[in-house]
């Protein structure tokens, strides 16, 4: 019988036809042919079983065999199975390392090239010590090709073993590649070194004048996506004035012609960037450089749009951005609302975000049009779709005070057709004119009343029951109308509840007298029937209010309330910078900043015998456990008050402080102190700035004192004449479950203009206050903060990250029995793993990091050398939170390097990101 030609076109689809059984044997049985088509063939069909999920693992040996040949097709294919499967065989893996030497030596440049691309892509420790060499020759070698393969391979070594990148000087040598003559070798150097820079959190690319100069050459040269990792550079660098400014501009801007899109958008973040430091502010006309920015303007605007004409993926992808262009600098595309009109055939997604950037672009010269348009979207198909284009129309009435006449008028016609989901999103919209137009519109009430029947939704009845309420001593049977939904009040949702409480008392309050049975059956329903909190708690408000002063609930209850503000541009200005900062990244469509939703879980580069916990229970001494017992052993107490509204937050000023810069847990108690121990100081950070706080500028930091959870604050009055006094602070959800024990910070003595003080107020878990965690997502660190100034009744908000070793107990200490069969017992899909680098010279010291990580009740619990690594040791920790969260730890420390690695395993895995940030923010701290 003939061979089988396996170089036949189309051919290597029969790779993937099941097979018949005893495959293995037969595979085995090829795998050692000499006939070199059969071998290739028998390759191709273990790499076909791999690809589908079949375990070849068995054939390891046998594939191994075959990388001894000059068959380049053949040699990609047994490399491409090294990778696969070195991992679960690392010894074995070693026995390729000589041919990798070898291949890395060879005349063929493209094996050399494919031989360290393959060493960097296994992840096993010990083969990196044969990498070094190998790659150091390679980043030299005469052949671009190859040297544009090390440098990426440098990144991927960086992953693995930091140390080793350091110690071989390869971060030196990506510079000198910088300046290489082949633009792609220099694009792939650039590429690298952006990788470690985002991997180590260090600037390691530092652009300086003359790499630049090269930079910009080999952009003309090099491929798209070269071009891109590039362009990326280029936008984290500032420059030194606008004149430098404007020449890199006048270099990167023919790239905004470019065919890909991914190439565009990066030129487009290098031009935004670059133009702040050119002139100025988003509005082009300000600053010396006004006419080149008006003309940098003019430019942007055709390959913004010209995107739009691309596959809907990419379209979507543009508009996502155009959104957050368009907040920076509106000007761009102010004349180019009509390329945002929906087509017929655009999918939902494209739909919705054209919607939102036709409300951020809509103006005065262009509303007609507008409403023209969104009037037209509001009678089609799709619910979803109809529901945003009547929110937008409301959204035009609150951004354009001259057109709001005209908006509402569209909303009374699409009233009038009586569809469903049309009334109701039409309603909820007029409620937000009413509230940014208030005393002005009100003659619409009687249509929306005739359309009450229509109303099933609980946002939309929650609007018409604002209104109701709102607007009681205009409807003449306002109380009528409330007293239908108390019919069902029971039923209904909390928002409607909620709403239904408040509209009852506004109505009794303007009507006492023909109100008062129906207040008193709403207050007896939200207080003695109803199991939710918020609307228990604010019937007995309002019930107390009534009942002791009426005319006080007629201050709190009908006083003015705020006009709401048009929130078309609604990010904040410095997040905004930082997403345009990171325009054509994943960044720039989720609207969030990269530490929201990257996290940097890493395999452990070690094998297991290495760094594992296999043989931990023959290394562990019988004294280790006693020696790092913590003899504070206290519980934190639960509970937290209720949570009212800031803005209306009154507080007793003669209720006794949480605690102040003075005291401690003895002395809120009047108990006498224990024996004084050193607390670890809070990690302060700057919250608040004064001109966002009345001239009082905010530090904030969370630590543990005598087995208390504390939020320390700095107050700073920077600018306020008027001392401050007292704060009243409130928490919002949060992933921890925290809420101050007292709302009240007494300043004793007030804080007068340039001075401060250090306050702390104790956090309680309080069920009520814990934010469910999102299935597959880490836990925010975030816990959202607001300070009421007392003194001036000033209202201000602020964000702190969490910092979880204030959360861990004295009792984290786990039995060396307990931990190794935890250890064993979690599955590896919850381990986390990262490398801590530029450590200080206590930190690489486990006797001087055992006796840090004890202040914060972390326990070693082992430690034990590395085997056939000399010089590096391992340490294993524990720690448990109040709320009864293990966490375990494996740090590897080697003699003379200033890193760490830290391997973290938890069941609560949507923490453990948390946990393994506070170890590395020990080990960084001094």
């Amino acid at each position: 019988m003939a061979p089988k030609d396996s170089t036949t076109a189309g051919s290597d689809s029969r790779f993937f036809t099941t097979q018949k059984k005893g495959e293995m044997h037969e595979l085995r049985l090829e795998l050692h042919s000499t006939d070199r088509n059969i071998k290739v063939d028998a390759v191709k069909k273990v790499i076909a079983s791999m690809t589908v999920g079949k375990d070849v693992s068995s054939l390891f040996t046998d594939v191994l065999n075959c990388v001894q040949t000059g068959n380049i097709e053949l040699k990609k294919l047994v490399y491409l199975y090294l990778i696969n499967y070195a991992k679960s065989q690392p010894e074995l893996t070693l026995l390729a390392v000589n041919t990798f030497v070898k291949d890395a030596n060879d005349p063929n440049p493209l094996i050399r090239a494919l031989a360290v691309r393959t060493m960097g892509c296994i992840r096993v420790d010990r083969i990196t010590e044969y990498l070094c060499e190998p790659l150091s020759k390679a980043l030299r070698d005469e052949d671009p090709y190859v040297r544009k393969t090390a440098a990426v391979c440098v990144a991927k070594l960086y992953d693995i073993a930091p140390e080793l990148v350091l110690e071989r000087g390869f971060i030196e040598t990506l510079h000198d590649l910088i300046s290489d003559s082949n633009p792609s070798v220099v694009a792939n150097g650039v590429a690298a070194l952006s990788e470690i820079s985002e991997t180590s959190g260090r600037d390691v690319m530092k652009i300086t004048a003359s790499v630049l100069q090269k930079l910009l050459a080999a952009l003309n040269e090099c491929t798209e996506w070269g071009q891109v990792f590039i362009l990326d550079s280029l936008a984290k660098y500032t420059p030194a004035e606008a004149r430098e400014a404007e020449g890199i501009i006048e270099r990167v801007t023919p790239r905004l012609q470019h065919a890909n899109s991914a190439v565009v958008m990066s030129a487009v973040k290098v031009i935004l960037s670059y133009m702040d430091v050119m002139g100025g502010n988003a509005t082009p006309g300000g600053g010396a450089h006004a006419e080149s920015i008006r003309a940098l303007t003019r430019k942007l605007a055709p390959p913004l749009v010209t995107l739009l004409n691309s596959e809907p993926e990419i379209q979507y992808v543009a508009l996502r951005n155009i959104n957050l262009i368009v907040q920076k600098r509106p000007s761009i595309l102010e004349n180019e609302i009509k390329v945002f009109f929906c087509k017929y055939n655009d999918p939902i997604y494209v739909k919705m975000e054209k919607l939102e950037i036709i409300i951020k672009l809509v103006s005065e010269r262009n509303i007609d049009q507008v409403l023209l348009e969104l009037k037209e979207y509001a009678t089609e198909v799709d619910v979803d779709f109809v529901r945003k284009s009547v929110s937008a129309i409301g959204r035009c009435a609150v951004k354009l005070e001259r057109a709001a006449e005209r908006c509402i008028g569209v909303l009374l016609e699409l009233i009038q057709t009586k569809v469903n989901y049309v009334v109701q999103e039409s309603v909820i919209v007029i409620k937000d004119i009413f509230r940014r137009y208030p005393n002005r519109y009100e003659s619409i009430i009687a249509t929306l009343c005739d359309n009450l029947d229509t109303l099933d939704e609980p946002q939309a009845k929650a609007s018409m029951i604002w209104i109701i309420g709102e607007y009681a001593e205009r409807i003449d049977n306002a109380d009528e109308l409330l007293d239908t939904f108390l019919e069902t009040f029971e039923e209904e949702d909390p928002a409607v509840q909620l709403q239904l409480l408040t509209a009852t008392v506004k109505c009794f309050l303007k009507n006492p007298e023909e109100t008062q049975d129906m207040v008193q059956r709403v207050l007896d329903l939200a207080t003695e029937e109803s199991d939710n909190p918020d609307l228990r708690d604010r019937g007995f408000i309002y019930w107390r209010l009534l009942s002791t002063d009426p005319e006080a609930a007629k201050l709190v209850v009908l006083g003015d309330k705020p006009v709401i503000e048009d929130d078309t541009f609604r990010l904040e200005p410095n997040l905004l910078n930082m997403l345009v900062g990171q325009i054509a990244t994943l960044s720039s469509i989720y609207h969030k900043p990269p530490e929201a939703f990257v996290v940097r879980a890493k395999r452990s580069p070690m094998e297991e015998d290495d760094l594992g916990v296999g043989d931990v229970g023959d290394e562990i001494e019988e004294g280790d456990e006693e020696e790092y017992e913590d003899e504070n052993d206290v519980n934190v107490g639960g509970g937290g008050a209720d949570l009212l509204d800031m803005g209306g937050l009154s507080v007793n000023n003669n209720a006794p402080s949480s605690a102040n810069s003075g005291g401690g847990m003895g002395d809120l108690f009047g108990a006498p102190s224990p024996t004084a121990t050193v607390e670890p100081e809070a990690r302060m950070s700057k919250v608040c700035a004064p001109e966002k706080s009345g001239g009082i500028e905010l530090w904030a930091g969370f630590r543990q004192v005598g087995g208390a959870v504390k939020l320390e604050v700095d107050v700073r009055n920077i600018s306020s004449n008027v001392p401050v006094s007292g704060l009243a602070v409130q928490l919002n959800k949060n992933a921890f479950g925290l809420s101050p024990a007292t709302q009240q910070i007494s300043c004793n003595p007030p804080v007068p203009m340039g001075g401060s003080g250090r306050h702390s107020v104790e956090l309680v878990n309080n069920p009520n206050m814990l934010l469910e965690v999102p299935a597959g997502q880490p836990a925010s660190p975030q816990i959202q903060v607001a300070i009421k100034n007392m003194t001036t009744g000033l209202v201000f908000y602020f964000a702190a990250n969490f910092a979880l070793e204030a959360l861990f107990s004295a009792d984290g200490a786990l039995e060396r029995a307990a931990f190794i069969e935890s250890w064993k017992s979690i599955d590896d899909k919850k381990e986390l793993y990262g490398t801590v680098a530029d450590l200080p010279p206590a930190s690489t010291d486990i006797d001087q990091v055992a006796a840090k990580f004890k202040m914060h009740r972390i326990f070693l619990i082992a430690r034990r050398p590395v085997p056939n690594a000399e010089g590096q040791e391992v340490a294993y920790f524990s720690m448990r939170t109040t709320t009864g969260m293990i966490f375990m730890a494996e740090l590897t420390f080697k003699n003379g390097v200033n890193a760490a690695k830290v391997c973290l395993k938890t069941e609560n895995i949507a923490y453990g990101v948390q946990a393994k940030v506070a170890l590395e923010n020990l080990l960084r701290s001094q």
